[in-house]
């Protein structure tokens, strides 16, 4: 086999989960489909090669987590997962996306007399079951706060927190000034149709396209890759 030849089949394996990491992702509660893991996870290895932490906003139980931990973990870097894991819009009692299995019964929202969602022990579980807990910091809060905190560069931030316009803005405002140059920008749930879904994460990925300190790397359904190719927002 020619060298040339050699080095493709490598980074081609090394964009790939391995099959124990697959299985804990397909294994997790979460709603990323398989082609979009993989989408997200060839990401994560590329911009894990830049030797910064990959962010994630949005844990919900940690599927993708599990696939940044793991790209983390082969390039020596720290995954970090941001979640007030109390469930976005969608997910709470009522909407389409409500799992009563997530429901902390023992408490109750004084407020709405509901009990509220908890998915931070789902998650562990996912990290525990996945054997990379010591290759993840979960930041227990919420995304405009921790931002605001947050000083580091970093390799790649993937937004897929809560969908509304607030929401969303927040969770670009906060993070993409921290993408490093050369570093990648996911953003998911990218619908242009609004027959398909909510245009809240379709408004930020057309902002951080506009800007022109972002050139897109690949499309995979509704999953969005950007690299940062020059200063702004």
């Amino acid at each position: 086999m020619a060298p040339e030849s050699a080095t493709r089949l490598s980074d081609r394996a090394a964009s790939l989960p391995g099959p124990d990491v697959l299985a804990a992702f397909e294994a997790a509660k979460g709603f990323m489909p398989r082609d979009e893991g993989l989408a997200l996870y060839a990401a994560a290895a590329q911009a894990a090669r830049l030797g910064l932490p990959l962010l994630e906003v949005g844990t919900y139980c940690g599927r993708s987590t599990v696939l940044l931990a793991a790209a983390a973990r082969d390039a020596g870097v720290t995954a970090v997962t941001v979640d007030h894991h109390r469930g976005s819009e969608e997910q709470q009692p009522g909407w389409e996306y409500h799992d009563p299995e997530l429901v902390d019964a023992e408490l109750v929202d004084p407020e709405t007399a509901v009990a509220p969602m908890d998915t931070l022990p789902t998650f562990r579980r996912t990290l525990f079951k996945a054997g990379l807990e010591d290759h993840v910091v979960a930041l227990v809060g919420r995304s405009p706060q921790v931002a605001r905190l947050w000083q580091a560069p970093l390799g790649l931030v993937f937004v897929d927190g809560g969908h509304t316009d607030e929401h969303a803005t927040a969770d670009y405002e906060g993070w993409a000034p921290h993408v490093a140059d050369g570093g990648l920008l996911v953003v998911h749930d990218v619908f242009p149709d609004p027959a398909d879904g909510g245009q809240a994460p379709y408004r930020i990925y057309r902002r951080a396209m506009d800007s022109g300190a972002f050139a897109e790397v690949s499309v995979t359904r509704s999953l969005r890759v950007l690299r940062r190719t020059g200063a702004g927002l």
